[in-house]
């Protein structure tokens, strides 16, 4: 792959219209403003990251952790692009607005994701594999559908369909990203029959065609034909490399402000990233703040700045491996052993002692059940249109949604998205109404 092709200003939709204005922002930095100020960017600041949304004490939840991992990746891309061009000095590639092309596929990757943090993407999966929705496998299967789009429902997935879909009423292209921010957040460049029943795959049977394209146009290694799969977009491993060290070390944060982990164990895990005299200098510098939160917002900044050195580091020793689709696994699992020793440590302590929490837990629950009810009944009225309870159903339904798709596979992906699409408040507020729980004041 080569970078003067791979980063490119053409707009998905939009390929015939040339553009005769002088923009005083780049096209990349246009992506970016364009998310920003978009409704399901909005959304997100009502859907869970990992802990219950807040009450008295604010953690994260998927707005912050997308302007936050919007943030590093402005960071990695901007240190990978200097690099680049130093490397690179006589290329015409856009080097310098690589921080902006990641920085806005980091806004947009978890656009896609449905109320109730990963639990949600797991009620979607499994309503299908094992609930009400497998009564269907024969007939989308027999129409041609793809079912494993279902049964491995991803919302990596789903965030470049909504990204690139024409809804109804909708413009041509979707958002009219550029290929290139476009192709920056398919995580998993592969169809859902090779996912291995995993959620992870990054493009459902309806956009496969389109991503082919735009593969093409960048000259994105096709690795094989059908099933299809290609390598990684080379700035897929800065998006990642941002969201996993927002993650990993911001759920510690959330974490200590919400009592589920001493300051004690937060000061050592956040420590373990460092030795020597830097690990000197970080335990001077906690003795000056006598505040707990202090100390940790501290570690925690001094941590992500060790990453994002670690991690452009690791993606500029690799350019070539990156460019001819042979690097293998995340950039975070290459990374000096030290760092990576202690984000393991972070990891299997956060998998042990937070997700596993009572609170967490329990909105794993909630999500199983109010997302596995509103697909019951909302597929099941697109299937029976004529009948009168499906008829009220459908109506509750914005226009945008396909519901009278010809095939079933359609007609179901129009819940998957109004579902999908959903704040953890207004799926719970639906379902309430529905259940009769809940009514509108008389």
């Amino acid at each position: 792959m080569k970078w003067e092709q791979l980063l490119s200003v053409k707009r998905f939709g939009l390929e015939a219209y040339h553009d005769g204005k002088i923009h005083e922002r780049t096209e990349y930095q246009r992506d970016y403003d364009r998310l920003i100020f978009s409704s399901p960017f909005r959304r997100l600041q009502n859907k869970t990251q990992v802990f219950p949304l807040p009450g008295s004490i604010f953690v994260h939840n998927r707005l912050t952790h997308s302007l936050e991992v919007a943030s590093v990746g402005r960071s990695l891309g901007e240190i990978v692009g200097r690099e680049l061009r130093k490397k690179h000095p006589a290329s015409a590639a856009h080097f310098e607005e690589i921080g902006s092309i990641v920085s806005a596929a980091c806004l947009a990757h978890d656009l896609g994701n449905p109320p109730f943090g990963h639990s949600g993407e797991k009620a979607i999966s499994t309503f299908f594999s094992e609930g009400e929705g497998q009564k269907l496998q024969p007939q989308v299967v027999a129409e041609g559908g793809r079912w494993t789009d279902f049964t491995c429902f991803e919302g990596n997935a789903n965030a470049v369909r909504l990204l690139m879909h024409q809804f109804r009423g909708r413009r041509k292209g979707g958002f009219a990203m550029t290929y290139s921010t476009l192709a920056s957040i398919v995580k998993y460049p592969f169809s859902s029959e090779l996912s291995g029943g995993k959620n992870k795959f990054g493009f459902f049977a309806s956009e496969e065609s389109s991503y082919r394209r735009i593969a093409q146009e960048l000259g994105i290694t096709q690795l094989n034909e059908n099933p299809a799969k290609f390598a990684r977009f080379p700035l897929v491993y800065l998006v990642e490399a941002a969201d996993d060290i927002c993650y990993q070390v911001m759920d510690i944060e959330d974490a200590h402000k919400l009592h589920l982990v001493t300051t004690e164990k937060a000061v050592e895990l956040l420590l373990g990233f460092f030795e020597g005299e830097k690990l000197a200098k970080k335990q001077q510098n906690l003795r000056l703040v006598s505040d707990v939160n202090e100390q940790i917002a501290y570690l925690r900044a001094s941590v992500i700045g060790l990453l994002v050195d670690a991690c452009s580091g690791v993606f500029l020793q690799n350019e070539e491996a990156i460019l001819e689709g042979s690097f293998q696994g995340s950039i975070i699992k290459h990374i000096p052993e030290k760092a990576k020793s202690a984000y393991k440590t972070c990891s299997e302590f956060a998998v042990a002692n937070i997700y596993k929490s009572k609170d967490v837990l329990d909105i794993e629950l909630a999500g199983y059940r109010i997302i596995g009810f509103l697909l019951e009944k909302f597929v099941h009225a697109v299937q029976t249109p004529t009948h009168a309870y499906s008829r009220i159903l459908l109506e509750r339904i914005p226009e945008q949604y396909e519901i009278d798709a010809s095939d079933t596979y359609g007609k179901i992906q129009s819940m998957i998205d109004y579902v999908s699409g959903m704040t953890d408040v207004y799926a719970l507020d639906l379902y309430r109404k529905i259940t009769g729980m809940g009514l509108p004041v008389i």
